[in-house]
């Protein structure tokens, strides 16, 4: 009997050997929490280059996070930032439904007067370091809906006039839109490890040392 249970737990240890010594798993991004001037101060400041951007580079939209929902990226983002739910018909055809466009705090009730934009625009992602990127990063930064800031819907106007512009030339209209567009600038920033320029960073620095010092900044690694 002894023999046996000696035998018995001498298997058992040898089994548990792999398990024990084994690497552990890749942990996931932790989330990071910051001030908006901290936050402006990790942001890597060098010269933007547009060289050989075209829009296309960044494959969107794509089947979005449930490639089995028939929605793309665009839909998916919609049906999520709604604060009335829309009706998903077929086709993922979206009808009724009510959202607040946060840069101009226009309420809209037309999923098709909204855009969606890309926080970080495409071109400035291009010129902040996604041009080495490869085609499959970009394609995620474009279709991004693991952090609530990289993509927004917001009227088609405000994201017209916003195009391609960082903060040091367009800010939302809505003043009260503005600290929160910062933060969300900059966290988008960080996230994908994209650079700035000075003019872009003196432009943060001037709100993050103003009216916005009290913004905080959340941001998990892509």
């Amino acid at each position: 009997m002894i023999k046996n249970f000696v035998r018995g737990f001498g298997a058992l240890s040898l089994a548990l050997i792999p398990l024990l010594s084994a690497p552990a798993a890749h942990a996931a991004p932790v989330a990071e929490v910051t001030t908006l001037a901290d936050a402006v101060g990790l942001v890597q400041v060098t010269e933007e280059d547009r060289t050989g951007y075209t829009r296309s580079s960044f494959k969107h939209w794509n089947a979005g996070d449930d490639a089995g929902d028939g929605c793309n990226t665009r839909a998916e983002v919609l049906i999520a930032e709604a604060l009335i739910a829309p009706t998903i018909e077929a086709g993922c055809k979206l009808t009724g439904g009510t959202w607040v466009s946060y840069y101009d705090g226009q309420e809209v009730t037309s999923a098709g007067a909204l855009d969606i934009d890309h926080m970080v625009p495409l071109a400035e992602a291009w010129d902040s370091g996604a041009s080495a990127w490869t085609a499959k990063r970009r394609e995620a930064y474009a279709n991004d809906q693991g952090a609530e800031a990289s993509l927004v819907a917001v009227t088609a106007r405000s994201n017209r006039s916003k195009s391609d512009q960082d903060p040091a030339d367009w800010m939302p209209p809505s003043p009260e839109a503005q600290c929160r567009y910062v933060g969300e600038w900059v966290a988008t920033k960080l996230r994908w490890q994209l650079t700035a320029d000075d003019r872009e960073l003196e432009a943060m620095k001037i709100y993050a040392e103003g009216p916005c010092e009290d913004t905080i900044v959340r941001y998990t690694p892509a």
